[in-house]
């Protein structure tokens, strides 16, 4: 969520100095001397977001759980008059809750949004958030497959079944790609190009990326494609990639939920998610030698610095290599 941040003072003058109030997004204002609950000003801002800044459906949802939360901990206490020291004590008392570090700087980094917003508004000359120190983001890997878990569990679907050709190609799909779920739930067939071999994804803020794709998985989206979805479909205009028997796109949710079910017939511990596949296709790059950006272009990160913690993972690679080469290994 981080990725789509503005800066201090975006209201496009120097933060902390007064200037003209500039309403963008009000539908009737609180009257004089009464405090605009946060409740209207989420809404405000959530329209904002996506009507300025486009940013994709489930990053909108996650400020708005996130502004929800923090509702609840003000109280009825107005949001424009929170100083530094409140929105400490917040942040301090989601620490106290036990939240992992990710989820606190996520937090953080919503109200650092946030009351950009506020700042560009007019409703408060400076920002409280800006000096709000971030949470580190947890350094413990995610969950990854080896080569032998992931070749398991694309096998699991049963291709003499309708479903199972459908599974089958959603999984290959997920891991040859390394696309999060919403990016498949949201893949349109004009989206897949088997003849030529590559896949167009939308990421977060609707970035688009080219993604290769391998021999399995393009013969798994043929059978698909040339099978089970063409019955599903006939007869409306579903232009999803990836269908349910009705022809209905498939949320993000049932994504979720078809590979925790093949996980869990394949024997996989059954807490993964459509996100293990990702991580397990970063993961087998680096291990593969392709070069950090590659990887980095291929999963739609904005900064390098989130895909290099897939660096380490091969610390045994690192170290075959070391023996093989080095005049003292």
């Amino acid at each position: 969520m981080t990725e789509g941040e503005p800066a201090a003072g975006a209201a496009g003058r120097p933060a902390g100095r007064r200037g003209p109030r500039q309403i963008l997004f009000s539908d009737a204002p609180a009257a004089p001397g009464e405090a605009e609950s946060i409740a209207s000003l989420t809404d405000r801002f959530l329209r904002y977001i996506r009507h300025e800044r486009s940013l994709a459906d489930n990053t909108q949802a996650a400020y708005r759980r996130d502004l929800a939360t923090f509702a609840e901990w003000l109280g009825g206490r107005p949001a424009t008059t929170a100083s530094v020291t409140v929105l400490g004590d917040y942040v301090a008392t989601l620490a106290r809750r036990g939240l992992a570090r990710a989820s606190i700087a996520r937090q953080a980094a919503t109200l650092r949004v946030f009351y950009a917003f506020l700042q560009l508004e007019g409703l408060v000359v400076d920002s409280p958030a800006t000096a709000l120190a971030a949470s580190r983001r947890d350094d413990t890997m995610p969950a990854t497959l080896s080569p032998r878990q992931v070749d398991r569990l694309l096998a699991a679907p049963d291709a003499r079944a309708a479903h199972g050709l459908r599974d089958r190609a959603l999984l290959e799909l997920l891991y040859a790609t390394g696309c999060r779920a919403s990016e498949v739930s949201g893949m349109r067939l004009a989206d897949v190009h088997l003849a030529e071999r590559y896949c167009t994804c939308r990421g977060k803020g609707n970035k688009q990326r080219v993604v290769p794709l391998g021999k399995r998985a393009i013969d798994a989206l043929t059978a698909w494609f040339e099978g089970p979805r063409r019955e599903w479909t006939a007869g409306n205009a579903a232009d999803w990639a990836v269908v349910s028997s009705r022809g209905n796109r498939l949320s993000r949710m049932r994504i979720w939920e078809l590979v925790r079910h093949h996980a869990a017939a394949a024997g996989i511990p059954a807490d993964i998610g459509p996100h293990t596949l990702r991580h397990s296709f970063a993961t087998h790059l680096v291990a593969g030698g392709v070069d950090l950006r590659h990887v980095q272009e291929m999963l739609g990160h904005s900064s390098i610095a989130t895909t290099q913690r897939y660096t380490h993972v091969d610390s045994g690679r690192l170290r075959r290599v070391h023996g093989r080469f080095h005049p003292r290994g």
